[in-house]
């Protein structure tokens, strides 16, 4: 398995990439390539052409959920395949795959949208989508998760932004949240967007579902934002009894909690460009 970061808020020092808050990584596993996230701009796409990198060619497209800084890059990714088709060049035709809930419109105060801006109907016209709430595996070793077991109480965070389910606005307890799972012959590799289901959550329900203890890394954003106390502490307590071989804890975790972590785990920088290859 190897995996590139596309997109990150992070640059690394001699690689001359772009950053832009948000996520994309491609994932190449079981003879699939997968992106996991389109950041917030076409700025993924640039980055992939600089290191030779075919989008064009990818077999599935998975969503960790659906806010802006995750899911707004798809608009030049389906003009990339628009103007693929107009010009006879060679494409794929990727399964598209997100929770049910990705398409459903999000506010927050003094902001109109934060979601999706493309409807179902628009996007299966250009891609085949497979919507889940529950795990649904993409290869024999690569499982979506799908929705998100809350186990954790110090893991809820006060709910700031809305949804619109039927016509009516409510809470939005990011419900489409979750994470794509890779099984290694040394244990799972987990890979986050923003972890606003709880990254403790998650890493419990990877381990259920793909029934391994064992965890080689850890990668995404892991929504620890001047998080308060009760949840900084709870997320380094189980880190400390994890007993992972790495984390790279990125996008939306800052400075201080990434201090924190890095006392608790093998904390590792992360990047536009960074490669991670595991057995």
């Amino acid at each position: 398995m190897k995996l590139t970061v596309l997109m990150d808020n992070n640059t690394l020092i001699d690689r001359y990439l772009l950053g832009e808050p948000g996520v994309s990584y491609f994932i190449e596993a079981d003879d699939k390539k997968i992106l996991f996230d389109t950041g917030y701009s076409d700025t993924f796409i640039r980055n992939a052409q600089k290191m030779n990198i075919n989008l064009l060619d990818i077999d599935h497209i998975v969503l960790s959920h659906s806010h802006l800084d995750h899911t707004w890059g798809l608009d030049p990714l389906i003009r990339r395949y628009t103007e693929a088709r107009i010009e006879g060049l060679d494409h794929s035709e990727p399964n598209l795959i997100a929770h049910p809930l990705i398409f459903n419109s999000r506010t927050y105060p003094g902001l109109q949208e934060i979601g999706m801006l493309l409807s179902a109907e628009k996007l299966s016209r250009i891609f085949k989508l497979r919507l889940s709430s529950e795990p649904l595996w993409i290869t024999d070793n690569v499982v979506f998760l799908g929705e998100i077991p809350r186990r954790f109480d110090f893991e809820h965070d006060p709910l700031e932004s809305k949804i619109i389910i039927d016509g009516k606005e409510q809470d939005d307890e990011v419900l489409d949240d979750t994470g794509l799972i890779v099984r290694t012959e040394n244990g799972l590799v987990i890979v986050t967007g923003c972890s606003h289901s709880g990254i403790c959550n998650i890493i419990e329900y990877a381990k259920e579902v793909c029934s391994e203890e064992k965890i080689i890394d850890i990668i995404g954003g892991f929504h620890l934002l001047n998080p308060p106390e009760l949840k900084m502490r709870g997320t380094v307590e189980y880190f400390r009894n994890l007993n992972v071989h790495e984390v790279h804890a990125c996008h939306c975790t800052d400075l201080e909690s990434k201090i924190a972590l890095s006392k608790v785990c093998n904390l590792k920088e992360t990047g536009c460009g960074l490669q991670l290859t595991y057995k």
